[in-house]
């Protein structure tokens, strides 16, 4: 069969190297495979095919540097992983059983407990007894924490496979987003980096959450299924009639050829990779001295960090090499008259690195305060109506003399002028269209707060302030308002400024009689808003342009969605079990809710943000960036996207919510309460697009009228970090 597209250049700095024990491991998996029932006489596979697809090969060359033992452990891993997907593709897939594909996934986490004294059940079938094996065979020697993370990864890689399934049966494709988002959750890589550490070394549990550990893993994961889309789209759209392949996604979404969206796919992967690198040099080690971790812990950082981009280079040079995949010539491509042996795919180094180089350089090229015009803002598709809350004038009138009190009005950020433009108080009513007046107001403030700190934080900290003392005293800042949040008692901070005199008294009036679990997640909320700020910060310092997957995902944070809507589902009790609103169905209602409503603001905001205030979080510029195109250019490419998370969320209310609900076997109540948080979250968009299209902070006449910097003659003075503390 003739190749749909030629592959790309890819780019892979990094040589593969080859374990020697590699014979050892071919010859262990083969025997294991075997005894587990997945050769003759599974249906599935022969040994033929085990062969073929030489998962020896894939391991050693992903695992260079670890003993035969542990090689042949995580080979049989892999030997499991792949017939589990194979075995999947045959019995449910094709068939397109969902109810049969269901029951066979929620047996296997029984063969997964922490505690190895746990009985398990007596394995149905191959897939049942592999996994009963292997977790026996490798939990003794790794953490709980690790254990927890693991079954976890391998959890989501099993029961997305139903999320796979419901597309092949709606014959539905996904758009970009939601596609990454769930690719990392079925594709395994998350998994996989599991086994990285279990071939170098843990990853301390200090910072196992954290953002630069979880990036290193995300970017590592998104990576990793975009070659393998890449190498796969012939085998799984062309001959197993799949649509969960990125080349396919943006073909689809960009409505171009096969061989566009795959050149495409290859520059998201170049990006992500430049990304992995960035959070491996910057900010992984800043979180190790952050976190005060020892030498030892920021070594074995520092071994997974190698061993992710092993992985990298050495499972390229296995997909050059499978029968599983499309790689017709590829292993002559490297270069005219190149090499063709272990680790050539990355010989001609001197192109590649010219050709990388110059996109990661466009990211820190951008110069600061573009005129840019007038935003352009197309024709928005909002499918729902907007209501208003009908005590919006009394909330508008309260919220000046609460504004007043906290100091709000005084620090030379705001004035009355400012926040009658801004009208928070409208946006507030679009959310909450039937709350009481103490709702309103209290949700009225919130707002302000949070729009209030979102222009703070840049202005005092960010253009003009010092390299390094601006962020200093931004995370000093930060320090001081997560000490504004106590889970219990009273704050022992004593307000010094607008910020934590406004939150102090929001934190008070809100959390005061919440449960502790919902007083942690409100005050979780309020952090990852001020993290995220931060992380604008680090960036504005170094004029760099985000990764396009990195910003769409940091976005929901710095928008203040995580906020929001936490405050939006604490207001419906505890009818849904918590499980629920951490499923997918309901995090992808979520998720394409919050990009609809930041996409909406990066619209309405660009000239304001790229031309008064020098930014360089917007989503339109970051797609001018990435594509090198133009402004109306790139806000078409936001305009679809934008669309296309407001139907996405109408997919996942008509198609997901209804087999979640039947999974889970929900009450009739508690349908009724996650119904009321989808209209909540209809609300929600509809009362932003309805604030962003009335409010005067961002059109030209306003912007020219007043910049959106600080309030003329009243220059406040930054705060020294000693005052902060």
């Amino acid at each position: 069969m003739t190749q749909p597209f030629t592959l790309p250049h890819f780019y892979l700095p990094h040589p593969a190297r080859l374990n020697p024990h590699l014979e050892e491991a071919r010859a262990h998996s083969t025997r294991w495979a075997r005894d587990m029932g997945m050769l003759e006489g599974s249906g599935v596979w022969e040994q033929s095919d085990l062969e073929a697809h030489d998962y020896g090969l894939l391991c050693a060359y992903t695992h260079p540097d670890c003993d035969g033992p542990a090689l042949s452990l995580i080979t049989d891993w892999y030997v499991w992983v792949f017939f589990f997907d194979d075995h999947f593709l045959d019995m449910f897939k094709r068939t397109q059983d969902r109810a049969a594909g269901k029951a066979h996934l929620d047996r296997l986490p029984l063969f997964m407990p922490m505690d190895l004294a746990t009985p398990v059940p007596e394995p149905r079938n191959p897939v049942e007894a592999g996994l009963a094996d292997l977790w026996a065979r490798t939990v003794p020697a790794m953490s709980v924490d690790w254990r927890r993370r693991f079954a976890r990864s391998t959890e989501h890689l099993l029961n997305e496979s139903l999320w796979e399934l419901s597309n092949i049966n709606e014959g539905r494709i996904a758009n970009p987003v939601e596609y990454i988002e769930m690719r990392r959750k079925v594709g395994g890589a998350p998994w996989s980096a599991g086994l990285v550490e279990y071939a170098t070394a843990e990853v301390p549990a200090a910072v196992a959450d954290s953002r630069p550990l979880r990036v290193l893993m995300e970017t590592f994961s998104d990576s990793v299924h975009l070659r393998n889309d890449l190498f796969s789209y012939q085998r799984e759209v062309q001959d197993e009639g799949e649509l969960s392949n990125g080349v396919l996604v943006l073909e689809t979404f960009f409505d171009c050829t096969t061989q566009e969206a795959a050149d495409t796919v290859n520059d998201v992967l170049t990006s992500r990779l430049h990304q992995f690198e960035h959070t491996a040099f910057t900010e992984v080690p800043a979180i190790a001295l952050e976190r005060g971790l020892s030498a030892p812990e920021a070594a074995a950082i520092a071994a997974y960090t190698r061993g992710l981009q092993d992985w990298q280079s050495g499972g390229h040079e296995w997909h050059l090499r499978s029968s599983r995949y499309m790689n017709e010539g590829a292993l002559g491509s490297g270069g005219p008259g190149g090499p063709t042996g272990i680790g050539t795919s990355a010989a001609d180094v001197g192109a590649l690195l010219a050709a990388a180089g110059a996109e990661r350089l466009r990211s820190f090229t951008h110069v600061p305060f573009e005129r840019v015009g007038p935003s352009q803002v197309p024709d928005i598709y909002m499918p729902f109506e907007v209501t208003l809350n009908p005590g919006l004038d009394g909330a508008r009138r309260r919220i000046t003399a609460w504004a007043h009190a906290m100091g709000i009005l005084a620090e030379g950020v705001w004035d009355e002028d400012k926040l009658d433009a801004y009208d928070v108080p409208l946006c507030a009513a679009g959310l909450d269209p039937e709350g009481t007046e103490e709702a309103l107001d209290l949700s009225s403030q919130w707002l302000v707060w949070g729009t209030y700190a979102d222009d703070y934080y840049p202005l005092l900290f960010g253009h003009g302030h010092g390299l390094g003392h601006g962020f200093v005293a931004a995370k000093a800042c930060t320090e001081r308002l997560h000490a504004c949040m106590p889970l219990e008692g009273v704050p022992t901070v004593v307000p010094v400024n607008a910020l934590e005199r406004g939150l102090v008294d929001l934190w008070r009036r809100t959390a005061g009689e919440m449960a502790p679990e919902r007083r942690r997640t409100l005050r979780d909320s309020v952090d990852v808003m001020l993290e995220s700020w931060l992380w604008e910060l680090s960036n504005q310092l170094q004029n760099r342009i985000p990764d396009p997957v990195d910003y769409l995902e940091m976005r929901r944070a710095t928008f203040g969605s995580d906020l929001t809507m936490s405050l939006c589902r604490m207001g419906h009790g505890p009818a849904v079990p918590e499980e629920i609103y951490r499923s997918g169905p309901v995090r992808s209602l979520e998720n394409a809710a919050a990009d609809f409503g930041m996409l909406v603001n990066d619209a309405f905001s660009y000239q304001k943000e790229i031309e008064y205030e020098g930014e360089i979080h917007n989503a339109i510029l970051v797609v001018r960036n990435f594509f090198g195109c133009d402004y109306p250019q790139a806000l078409r490419v936001v305009h679809d996207l934008m669309t296309q998370r407001m139907t996405q969320f109408e997919h996942v209310v008509a198609h997901e919510l209804p087999v979640l609900y039947a999974d889970f076997e929900l009450t009739d109540e508690a349908k009724d309460t996650l119904n009321g948080y989808v209209a909540d979250l209809r609300n929600w968009m509809a009362g932003i697009l309805k604030w962003h299209q009335d409010c005067r902070r961002y059109g030209a006449r306003d912007l020219a009228r007043r910049a959106h910097g600080f309030v003329p003659d009243r220059v406040p003075r930054v705060p020294s970090i000693a005052g902060l503390r």
